[in-house]
């Protein structure tokens, strides 16, 4: 399955949401209900956006892309967090007047099922488009999925309000939702902010990443292998895993690169979809070990990572 065809479910889905929580708003006149409709545009406007970059990022290499477009991701999920913080103003603007001046709701009944059917599709296609995120190591379909997730946390604090306000008449609590809400998905929009700006400067692979690596390598070492000048970096869908590999200077050409054909596949069916580079020294050579200082210096300057 393409991951342009999840981008396509997330769109669908927003626009389903949209509609439901609209006609939410519109019988109840709840200003929570109005800006769960809000993020649910952001949802329509960052698929969208996943949409044409997730299509960007699956062409192949070429020659002015050698090492492909899997960055394109990044922008995806940058995008989408501005365009979270944008609806979070919005929700602002909308909900302090009715702060100071609220109203008593209307058809709550109505308005709370239209937005709990909201929100169990934004549940479904959010768990979806986690596991295809994690499946196909797509950094745009794990943002979606989590700003998804985060629209269903947001959609039954909504209806849990105005279930509320109906039960108590405190109609303030509607609009004191609205700014909760408003403050949590600054929260998310940030986070996703951060992760595209990491990834933008060839942030190293998830720990997880680096530990099965690590495991792999400590195997050769125990072989009479030695290694440096491991470096690592993530673009999109696609990690890239480079090291020097030390060796005995008495060994033939051939058997050291039988070695590393073994090492290279290894890596690859451990950390799938990497691209794995290798250079191949005499132990015995001081100019073999001259990067180790440049190590040095990276594991001072990360606290040992």
């Amino acid at each position: 399955m393409k991951l342009t065809s999840f981008a396509w479910l997330s769109i669908t889905a927003a626009l389903a949401t949209i509609g439901l929580k609209s006609v939410g708003y519109w019988l109840t006149g709840s200003v929570g209900l109005l800006s769960d409709a809000l993020e649910s545009l952001v949802n329509l406007g960052a698929a969208l956006m996943a949409l044409w970059m997730l299509s960007i990022a699956v062409r192949p290499p070429d020659e002015m892309h050698a090492y492909g477009y899997g960055k394109a991701e990044y922008f995806a999920s940058g995008v989408e967090g501005a365009l979270i913080l944008l609806a979070a103003g919005s929700i602002v603007w909308t909900a302090v007047p009715r702060l100071l001046d609220p109203r008593p709701l209307a058809h709550i009944g109505a308005g709370l099922v239209a937005a709990a059917i909201a929100g169990a599709i934004n549940f479904a296609v959010a768990r979806l488009l986690l596991n295809a995120g994690k499946r196909f190591r797509s950094i745009t379909l794990e943002a979606d999925a989590h700003h998804l997730m985060t629209d269903v946390w947001t959609t039954a604090g909504v209806v849990l309000s105005v279930a509320l306000v109906a039960v108590t008449g405190w109609n303030r609590l509607d609009a004191i939702i609205a700014l909760l809400v408003a403050a949590n998905i600054v929260w998310t929009g940030t986070r996703l902010l951060r992760q595209s700006v990491l990834g933008l400067m060839d942030a190293t692979l998830r720990l997880e990443d680096r530990d099965v690596i690590q495991q792999v390598l400590e195997r050769y070492v125990t072989q009479g292998m030695q290694y440096h000048a491991l470096r690592t970096r993530q673009a999109g869908a696609r990690s890239f895993i480079s090291l020097h590999v030390l060796v005995p200077g008495e060994w033939t050409v051939q058997r050291g690169h039988e070695l590393l054909e073994q090492l290279e596949h290894e890596l690859r069916t451990a950390v799938p979809g990497a691209s794995v580079f290798t250079h191949l020294e005499p132990a015995g050579d001081p100019a073999s070990w001259r990067d180790v200082l440049l190590d040095q210096e990276t594991e001072r300057k990360t606290g040992g990572e």
